[in-house]
């Protein structure tokens, strides 16, 4: 994973095992396989689906 699939960044990080965080849009994401899932990291350091929050129609990212 060399960008992000949320902001087209290259500035991201490895976290862990399959997972990267954006230092552009602060997206947290996961890859498995050609499945990728992105979090919206919370204040508390909580992360919430990105797909939780389009369900509820809050898409808006901190920045």
């Amino acid at each position: 994973m060399t960008r992000c699939p949320h902001c087209n960044c290259r500035d991201i990080g490895k976290i862990g095992t399959q997972q990267y965080y954006c230092w552009g849009c602060f997206v947290e994401f996961s890859v498995t396989g050609e499945q990728v899932k992105m979090f919206q990291v919370e204040e508390d350091g909580s992360l919430i689906s990105l797909d939780q929050l389009a369900d509820a129609g809050d898409l808006s990212i901190g920045m």
